[in-house]
């Protein structure tokens, strides 16, 4: 293909690029900035492993936003669909805790969900994920259900929905269009605590069980425990987390999600419902390829994955 990124193993990632401020461990009141968003992380993941990715989100006009764009840039994520302003920077204030990483938002007035829909785009790429906070914040939220549309139609919608909870997100009316946004998905990934907030009238089990039903492949992490890859008509794979001394756990989702994708986009193709058709032995390999990606990132202080030496 000519004309721009994408291709039969391309991925588009649309999403938020924001700024994480994390504490630091030898100063209890200090916190340090750090790029990250859960779909700039998948992205920078995507390419460390490898795989062709365009990051269609938004950058600001402060230095956090040129950190961020070093940063994508850096990795090789190809950043020609990406909007820009004059604005600043969204914020996220992590608040780490005994059963993982709150988070606290500075979102309003910034360049961060400021981004035109990629609907026209979509189907240049082998795979289109959306999800994190611009789904369910505006207006960037539109732009990531038309897209998702489109993505449906024309390419793999992979979906992460990634549920936060804050005071500036009305959480009925956000959890509403994420479980609008898995509905056309080929792919869902989420935690068995997004599952639960999704639907929380059954068990995570269940509910993955009932979307791969409906003709999806379903990944369901559970942190320390391991994931679980659902089709349809076929018994349930699990594999164990790798084992590792845990240094941070931000990021460690959103590695294991650019595992899953970059794994799809060697395996597949465009052939419709490949993807739902995996075999266990296929689903083993491509959790135990994600997990080790993740396993990369809860070693360290940052978020950047690397490829594993052999799975």
């Amino acid at each position: 293909m000519s004309g721009g990124p994408g291709g039969p193993g391309g991925v588009l990632v649309l999403g938020e690029a924001l700024i994480d401020l994390v504490p630091v461990p030898s100063e209890p009141e200090a916190r340090r900035a750090q790029p990250g968003g859960a779909p700039a992380n998948v992205a920078v993941g995507l390419a460390r492993l490898g795989t062709s990715v365009a990051f269609a989100g938004a950058l600001g006009g402060d230095g956090f936003a040129r950190s961020i764009e070093r940063r994508l840039a850096g990795a090789g994520v190809d950043l020609s669909l990406c909007a820009r302003s004059e604005l600043p920077t969204a914020l996220a204030v992590a608040d780490p805790g005994e059963t993982g990483t709150g988070y606290h938002f500075h979102l309003h007035d910034t360049a961060t969900f400021r981004f035109p829909d990629r609907a026209a785009d979509a189907g240049r790429f082998g795979a289109v994920y959306v999800g994190g906070l611009a789904a369910v914040v505006e207006p960037a939220a539109q732009a990531v259900a038309s897209t998702a549309r489109a993505a449906a139609r024309h390419s793999l919608l992979v979906v992460d929905p990634n549920v936060r909870e804050d005071r500036t997100i009305d959480p009925r009316r956000g959890l509403g269009l994420l479980r609008d946004l898995c509905a056309p998905a080929h792919v869902v990934k989420a935690s068995d605590e997004d599952l639960l907030r999704l639907w929380p009238d059954r068990d995570p089990d269940e509910s993955c069980r009932r979307l791969a039903a409906e003709g999806r492949l379903v990944v369901m992490t559970r942190g320390a425990r391991g994931s679980t890859g659902y089709t349809p008509g076929a018994p349930p794979v699990s594999v164990p987390a790798v084992p590792v001394d845990v240094v941070n756990t931000i990021g460690a989702g959103d590695a294991f999600m650019a595992g899953v994708l970059a794994w799809l986009a060697r395996a597949g193709g465009r052939e419709r419902g490949w993807e739902r058709a995996l075999s266990p032995g296929r689903i083993e390999h491509m959790l135990t390829f994600a997990s080790q990606v993740a396993a990369s990132v809860v070693t360290q202080t940052g978020t950047e994955p690397s490829a594993p030496a052999h799975v």
